[in-house]
Parts: structure tokens; C-alpha cells; sequence
């Protein structure tokens, strides 16, 4: 199965290009910059850049409604290819949007206010393995309990 799926923001508008006998087609490309989760190291990359490609509907969507930072959700599945240039191949790996949706509100996208703080828990051990060590005392403050 070859089925990717994705949440990020568009590093730049998207590039549109024409094709077919009256270049009545469309073909749309754009990186999607999706954080990573987990521990940072310092100088470590903070989100990967995802190349993706759409075609005739999806990319008449792309055209009108994408621009640098609206955050949408995409589905597709993972395309592999290469290309000789100055006698090195060069090989390509994209992501061939079958379907995209805004993530987030227009107002909130218009927005863009800073996140509030959150909240600090005090935390007793080592946080390394990703979970959170609740001190005594604490756990009848959480909504779950």
C-alpha cells in the first residue's frame, strides 16, 4: 500500500503550469513544511519539506485558494522517479496529492496570533522517554482522573 498522508504549512505559493494541446491543463507544485515531533538537538531540523505535485482539479484548487502558509491536510501516495542532468542522474521523490483540505479556519489563518502559553507542570524525573512524570498532588487537577 503507498499511501501518504500530511499536515503542514506551504513554504511559497504554489507553482502553476499549463500543459496539453491548448494548455488547458493545469499541474501544481508546492512544499509542504511538516514539523517533526520528538526531541531536538540544537541545529537539528525542525520540520521536513515535502514536495508535492497535483493535477486538473486539485490543481485548479491549488491556483486559487493556496498560498505561502495557509496550513492544509493532504493524502496521496509517494511517486519515485529520475532524470539524466549533465550526465548524473538525478533521482525524485514527491507526493501525488489525491485530495487536499484547508486545516485551519480563514479567520484564524488571517490571524495568525501568537499561542498562548502553556501552562507549566512541574516535572519529577527524567522526561526523555516523552512521557511526563505527574508529581504527587497534581493528578486531581487533570481532566482525565
Amino acid at each position: 500500500m503507498n499511501e501518504w498522508i500530511g499536515l503542514g504549512r506551504l513554504t511559497k505559493d504554489p507553482q502553476i503550469r499549463t500543459y496539453g494541446e491548448n494548455n488547458d491543463k493545469k499541474m501544481a507544485r508546492f512544499n509542504l513544511a511538516c514539523d517533526r515531533r520528538g526531541k531536538r538537538e540544537e541545529g537539528q531540523q525542525t520540520a521536513d519539506f515535502i514536495p508535492c505535485v497535483c493535477y486538473g482539479k486539485s490543481a485548479d484548487f491549488a491556483d486559487s485558494y493556496l498560498r505561502q502558509g495557509t496550513k492544509i491536510a493532504v493524502t496521496g501516495s509517494v511517486v519515485t522517479g529520475s532524470y539524466e542532468k549533465d550526465g548524473q542522474k538525478i533521482y525524485t521523490t514527491d507526493i501525488l496529492v489525491r485530495s487536499m483540505e484547508f486545516a485551519e479556519s480563514k479567520k484564524a489563518a488571517s490571524e495568525q496570533q501568537p499561542k498562548p502559553a502553556q501552562a507549566s507542570i512541574p516535572s519529577a524525573g527524567d522526561t526523555d522517554t516523552g512521557f511526563l512524570n505527574i508529581p504527587d498532588g497534581l493528578e486531581e487537577d487533570l481532566p482525565f482522573n
